[in-house]
């Protein structure tokens, strides 16, 4: 049996464990939460003490933690996967870091024998735990050839966006520009119906089936009509660091990005005011602004 490893198992972490352990690989995994190494070996995970640990036997490791330097650690560090990870082996980053960084990585992993494959996710926490989310990969085609299978076990859709490390990240910072916009356009036309009196049902149905209707849109919609800020697998921190990410790297080049810096603002709202929620929670600061919330059904 082929192990593979994931290192982060989190909401997106655990996600991957449990489709990798479905399509029957040996999963190895480490997590700094108790509770959620306690829940991965119950799924059939195997515990290991450090990324070291978990790289030792195994073909392939997903990174999947939240930031570039926590990345760089579980990779290059001291007691790191490259410094256990068999030749040949690869690194899957499919956490969300600044393109700079996984450049970084790259060319501090030359030379080791390891490959890296640079492919950030799509498809928050419904993605992750159906095993259909969607991989921005970028590396040789004879590494993601030979990775795929792995690859296929967690994921719908694989979309060969580049060769080298950076070139998965910057398609991503340009996908969550887009999400970001969308999510704060839907936090705002929400608190919108609120103040006029429409009911969440009735701007469901309409949003669902219109032009702007989509997965982001009605999924977010349908968690703020149902109240739902909370442990919905899309915390706030994430959003908002992407959108960071995003940010930079319209600094780094020179791109204005009005938009997704509105949203920025909004997310960074949201964040401060409740830094426990999810992004729909967003929505509450601008309902408390207003004076109305938005329910499925419209109050009398």
């Amino acid at each position: 049996m082929e192990t593979i490893g994931v290192i982060g198992i989190g909401d997106m972490g655990s996600g991957l464990a449990k489709n990798l352990i479905r399509n029957g690989f040996r999963v190895t995994g480490i997590d700094l939460k108790p509770d959620r190494m306690q829940a991965f070996v119950e799924m059939g995970g195997v515990a290991a003490a450090s990324p070291a640990e978990v790289g030792k036997e195994a073909r392939a490791v997903f990174v999947m933690v939240m930031t570039g330097d926590q990345a760089k650690a579980v990779i290059l560090g001291e007691d790191g996967l490259v410094s256990q990870m068999p030749e040949g082996s690869a690194v899957i980053l499919s956490a969300t870091v600044k393109p700079r960084e996984a450049r970084e990585i790259g060319a501090a992993m030359k030379g080791s024998g390891i490959h890296l494959i640079d492919t950030p996710v799509s498809g928050g926490f419904p993605g992750a735990q159906g095993g259909t989310l969607t991989m921005m990969a970028a590396a040789p085609d004879d590494i993601l050839d030979a990775f795929a299978p792995v690859m296929e076990a967690v994921s719908a859709n694989i979309h060969r966006v580049g060769t080298k490390p950076g070139e998965g990240q910057t398609v991503k910072a340009c996908l969550q520009s887009l999400i970001g916009a969308q999510f704060s356009a839907t936090f705002e036309a929400a608190a919108l119906a609120a103040k006029a009196g429409v009911s969440g049902q009735v701007l469901l149905d309409v949003f669902s089936t219109s032009s702007a209707g989509c997965g982001v849109v009605n999924n977010a919609l349908e968690k703020i009509i149902d109240r739902q800020f909370e442990g919905t697998g899309s915390h706030i921190n994430t959003m908002h660091k992407d959108l960071t990410i995003s940010m930079a790297l319209g600094e780094e080049l020179g791109v204005p990005l009005h938009t997704a810096a509105s949203a920025m603002q909004i997310f960074h709202a949201g964040r401060t005011k409740y830094p426990n929620g999810d992004n729909w929670v967003c929505t509450r600061v601008i309902e408390e602004i207003v004076g109305a919330e938005l329910h499925r059904k419209a109050k009398p």
